[in-house]
């Protein structure tokens, strides 16, 4: 009990609190990113342009069939090479979005496929364009439906945050390893801090996904 005591001193707490916000701070600008270019990258694929979605398509498959730690590790020590060296927070930033865009991508695409293809036909024969259709009203029911596959991979994202420790990124994770690297004693109540930490912000995201899940129920 007394580690736990020891390890929970304010100093500990507010360093690792500074994690927390680099966790955060990362987390929010991948979740963004990632949603614009998945969705994009999704509605282009399911388009079925001729070459294009082919293209896009062996993308997705190419990269969401790589581990994240590879990308992150390219993205910080590869990229230098190509005459590009981003700061750590941009790496990870970057890693994360090129990641997570090609797993919400195929939610996307598949979140589309489930829509009755009645849908777009009645969109065309009330003088709609396809693409007209498919941002009007076929997108929307599409979203409606893929809140909790995207909810599932947001919060996947947020604990992948803790890979990116390989590139020094000062996030809990880090912070953490930095506390019981100076006292073993508080590897045990440095865990369970993080863990703490982690479902407050998962939950906090689940809370707010259900928020806007009821919304968009109501506005059917």
């Amino acid at each position: 009990m007394q580690n736990f005591i020891n390890a929970y001193s304010w100093t500990n707490i507010h360093y690792l609190l500074q994690g927390l916000w680099v966790t955060v701070e990362v987390s929010v600008a991948s979740i963004i990113l990632s949603f614009i270019f998945g969705t994009i990258l999704g509605v282009i694929r399911y388009a079925n342009i001729k070459y294009v979605s082919a293209i896009i398509g062996f993308i997705i498959d190419l990269i969401r069939n790589l581990p994240l730690l590879i990308i992150i590790f390219f993205t910080y020590f590869g990229l230098p090479n190509l005459g590009f060296k981003p700061a750590i927070i941009e790496a990870a930033i970057l890693a994360m979005t090129v990641f997570e865009s090609m797993m919400i991508a195929e939610i996307v695409r598949s979140g589309i496929m489930a829509v009755d293809s009645g849908q777009m036909e009645g969109a065309l024969s009330n003088g709609l364009s396809y693409w007209q259709g498919l941002r009007i009203i076929i997108l929307p029911q599409a979203l409606r439906n893929m809140i909790p596959a995207l909810v599932s991979q947001f919060i996947s994202l947020v604990k992948d945050t803790s890979l990116a420790t390989i590139i020094v990124l000062p996030e809990m994770m880090y912070h953490a390893q930095i506390i019981y690297g100076q006292n073993t004693n508080y590897i045990i109540p440095m865990f369970v801090a993080l863990a703490v930490l982690y479902f407050v912000v998962c939950y906090a995201l689940s809370l707010i996904a259900r928020y806007f899940e009821k919304r968009m129920s109501y506005s059917k």
